[in-house]
């Protein structure tokens, strides 16, 4: 007599699928969040919108800092999504320690010259620890890719590029009058304190989740 055996999907093939998808859903979340800030700040601001015509004055006064600040932060922004491929790290480990270098570079120079666009301003506390945060977790990152520990670095990493969205996610409601209007400078810093804590935290919550939401035995 002929038994049917059965093949159950094995719980890390679940867990794997379900960890592929939530970082699918991620990253075109990010990438599209990033879409939408990039035309509702940095297009407008190229086309003469007229809320921008201040901040557009500032942006050109600035422009020997911020240049190579906006540089640096962009290659940060687009390193880091190559970074976290698991795929891409296997088949490419050398590339992957390459853009890991100049990951760390960008972020050390977008930091610096962050602090110094900021210098004298209301908002120099608000970007000094953002600055702050944004060294220490890149730093912890890259002594523990050194010290080959592993899960460590990519959880400093994860915390790293936390930090370098927020040049994003602080821009997100620009496009809203009032808050582009009546938030002051020395709100805007207290605004970007938030927005880092904010997203070190959620980071945090995402990698201890599993540990979080499980009951142990």
């Amino acid at each position: 007599m002929a038994t049917s055996t059965q093949h159950p999907t094995s719980p890390t093939r679940s867990r794997s699928k379900s960890r592929f998808r939530s970082k699918t859903v991620l990253w075109i979340s990010l990438g599209l969040t990033t879409l939408f800030v990039f035309i509702t700040s940095e297009v407008l601001l190229i086309t003469g919108y007229p809320m921008y015509h201040a901040y557009r004055l500032q942006v050109i006064a600035d422009r020997q800092l911020l240049i190579p600040h906006t540089l640096f932060s962009m290659m940060a922004l687009l390193i880091g999504p190559i970074q976290f491929s698991s795929r891409f790290r296997q088949r490419h480990l050398k590339i992957h320690r390459v853009l890991g270098r100049i990951y760390v570079i960008s972020v050390f120079i977008g930091a610096a010259t962050g602090v110094a666009l900021a210098s004298g301003r209301p908002g120099f506390p608000g970007t000094s620890m953002q600055a702050a945060a944004w060294v220490a977790c890149t730093t912890a990152a890259l002594i523990t890719a050194r010290n080959r520990q592993i899960i460590q670095h990519r959880q400093w990493m994860a915390r790293s590029y936390a930090v370098t969205f927020t040049f994003v996610s602080s821009r997100v409601l620009n496009l809203w009058p009032r808050y582009w209007s009546h938030l002051g400078d020395s709100l805007a810093a207290v605004g970007v304190i938030a927005f880092t804590l904010a997203s070190l935290l959620i980071v945090d919550l995402g990698l201890n989740w599993r540990e979080l939401t499980t009951r142990r035995e």
